[in-house]
């Protein structure tokens, strides 16, 4: 893999070449009439009174690398004449969505149909897949500078290499003629720290038809610190604080529509919106939560609460709450209409779906094929009778960026390694919804599917070792049905993580369990540092204290014998990633024999050791399939309002952890 990195560079100066196809020219770079810089200059004294204002935002977040278009299947029985070589019906098409192609059309084509537009990134951009694991965000900043955004707000990924790999990033990001304002108003640099110097601002002012807006950003702090790499010195601050002060400021410089553009999760953002004095809208991100109606669940994804989401904040006014998704999946667009004082009198829109017109079924095994014209407009008119779909051509000038980077990616794409038997659901906290493949009640009960897998592939690449245990966030995709690849599993596992192992006793590992489980649900960190295991399971009771969480667990070392209840005072050798080994994503417990030296880097690239579990697995003729159901890693699971999820089916509040 690291050959390709070589090429990132070069590939980033070709890319530049291609060109960037902008925005509708209603901003320029950073310091031109338009757009007024973080410090706050003001406009020339005499300026009109400020006036009602409507506002077209176009955002995104958490692409995470997926800069390619994706597909799901879609229900089409009844709708077409196609029949498969055993000439039954067709039931069943995939339908090509989403990606940068598609959606810098997208981006473009709305822009232009409205005045007063903002295009707003909420972070995320970078890490998830071998576009970032070959090319170091190269490939993102050249398809984001197609967009031409006005605005984005770091995440906590873009420090996942330490704060030069986002430098670098972002220096990637400001090499064409679109430059794009990376904001964060809680995230203060280490003096020496490569951002120190100019590449992050707290806010920025934009102006539109004569008026200002304040963009401020936030990410979020104790995930950034405990889930990501971020220099030594790098501090990150009070959420809520820090968005107060900057709203305070923007205010006295007499600027009175704020726009917080926020890396922080849905739920939080509608804390910030309540508690908050002056706050207009918020576009967010982190929690990678769907909005919008019924038509998303009809298409079978899971949308989460209304788009816009409004509240009123702490003067009584109200707020508009967004989010788009995840993975390059949607653009969302909001029309906020702001009265003279500045406070929005409406706001309303719905996330839009970019889909390709060319749907393709499976003839046999072998073989798919595209549907005929009559069959492709009967599918068409089927799928945008939902407003939300648009059927959308791809950017010339962002597939041909695109073909710049796929030519080395698919060198991996097409090694196939192995076989998947059964679609493999990704989780974090069970029952939570975070799977694009299947219904949260598939993973209602015990987790996650492929999460418990690459645990068990962890532990079986490492002889010595008695136990795994893997953080949920570290796996990062569905598994579907069909060949699998090396890319696949890249895109599985797209950090660059070792396998080391630590010796530590029964009781340790209790408290590394417990310290997984309050990182969510006592400090504010990510879902996920949900733990999963092989060769070790558990029963969770959310709803109790740190230290009550977790009982009966037992061990099963190797997955060889029999289970047995854990020994507090023995020691077992674990096996884990180097990232959660050194206390990161709130596994503190761990980091008491990491820091010490007691532990042993195996020097496996995490991704590579379940590349070699899986073409084990062929070799002895198998296919990735579900564990059985003794070896998930979650035996019972009570949530935090206290429902049990093996003894109720549907629980009042399906979003408690």
């Amino acid at each position: 893999m690291n050959v390709f990195r070589v090429f990132a560079l070069s590939l980033l100066a070709q890319a530049v070449l291609v060109g960037c196809s902008g925005d509708d020219g209603d901003v320029g770079p950073r310091g031109e009439p338009g757009e007024q810089g973080p410090q706050g200059e003001q406009g020339p004294q005499g300026e009109p009174a400020p006036k009602a204002i409507d506002l077209t935002i176009l955002h995104m977040n958490d692409h995470h690398s997926h800069i390619a278009a994706e597909g799901f299947d879609f229900d089409v029985t009844g709708l077409v004449d196609a029949t498969n070589e055993a000439g039954d019906a067709v039931t069943e098409v995939e339908v090509t969505y989403g990606g940068f192609p598609m959606l810098v059309s997208l981006f473009n084509t709305v822009a232009g149909q409205h005045e007063n537009v903002l295009k707003l990134h909420a972070g995320d951009a970078i890490t998830g897949t071998l576009y970032y694991s070959l090319f170091n965000g190269a490939a993102d900043a050249a398809v984001m500078n197609e967009v031409c955004f006005d605005a984005f707000a770091l995440g906590n990924h873009e420090f996942d290499d330490g704060d030069s790999g986002l430098a670098t990033f972002l220096d990637a990001l400001n090499s064409t003629a679109c430059e794009t304002q990376a904001l964060a108003a809680n995230v203060q640099p280490a003096e020496d720290s490569a951002i120190a110097d100019g590449y992050i601002e707290p806010y920025t002012i934009v102006e539109r038809d004569g008026e200002q807006i304040g963009i401020i950003g936030i990410d979020i702090a104790g995930k950034t610190k405990n889930s990501s790499n971020p220099d030594e010195g790098t501090e990150f601050l009070d959420e809520m604080t820090t968005a107060q002060a900057n709203i305070d400021t923007l205010s006295e410089m007499g600027v009175n529509k704020i726009i917080l553009l926020t890396h922080y999760q849905y739920q939080n953002d509608l804390d910030l919106a309540a508690s908050l004095s002056g706050v207009d809208v918020i576009v967010g991100g982190d929690s990678h939560t769907l909005l919008g109606d019924e038509t998303f669940a009809e298409l079978g994804f899971n949308p989460a609460g209304d788009y816009p989401t409004q509240v009123n904040n702490a003067d009584g006014e109200p707020v508009c709450v967004v989010q788009a998704w995840e993975y390059a999946h949607l653009m969302g667009k909001l029309h906020v209409s702001f009265d003279d004082a500045g406070v929005v009198s409406s706001c309303a829109g719905m996330p839009l779906m970019p889909i390709s017109d060319n749907f393709v079924y499976e003839y046999n095994e072998e073989e798919t094929r595209s549907l005929n014209a009559a069959d492709q407009f009967s599918v068409v008119r089927a799928l945008t009778a939902h407003p939300e779909v648009v059927v959308t051509q791809p950017d010339a000038n962002t597939t041909n960026l695109l073909s710049i980077y796929d030519a080395q990616v698919s060198v991996l794409e097409q090694t196939v390694i192995g076989s998947s038997a059964e679609d493999l659901c990704l989780e974090r906290f069970p029952g939570q919804g975070r799977s694009s493949l299947c219904d949260a009640s598939a993973t209602y009960e015990r987790g996650s599917d492929i999460s418990n897998i690459v645990a068990k592939a962890f532990l079986t690449v490492t002889p010595t070792a008695d136990i795994a245990i893997q953080n949920g966030g570290g796996v990062r995709v569905d598994v579907e049905t069909g060949p699998y690849t090396i890319a696949d599993a890249f895109t599985l596992l797209p950090f660059s993580n070792t396998l080391v192992t630590l010796d530590m006793t029964g009781q340790q590992i209790i408290d590394v369990l417990e310290d997984a489980l309050a990182n969510a649900l006592d400090n504010g960190g990510s879902s996920g540092s949900y733990p999963y295991a092989s060769g070790l399971r558990f029963e969770v009771d959310a709803s109790q204290e740190k230290g009550s969480r977790v009982s009966n667990v037992e061990v099963n070392p190797q997955v060889a014998g029999d289970w047995t209840a854990i020994d507090t005072s023995a020691t077992y050798t674990v096996v884990t990633n180097d990232f959660i080994a050194s206390g990161q994503d709130g596994y503190d417990t761990f980091a008491i024999p990491f820091d010490a030296g007691d532990y042993e880097d195996t020097f496996t690239e995490y991704a590579q050791g379940f590349i070699d579990y899986v073409e084990a697995l062929t070799a002895d003729g198998q296919n990735l399939i579900k564990l059985p159901e003794a070896e998930y890693s979650t035996q019972r699971y009570i949530d935090s309002g206290g429902c049990d999820h093996s003894a109720v089916a549907t629980c009042a509040d399906d979003n408690n952890l």
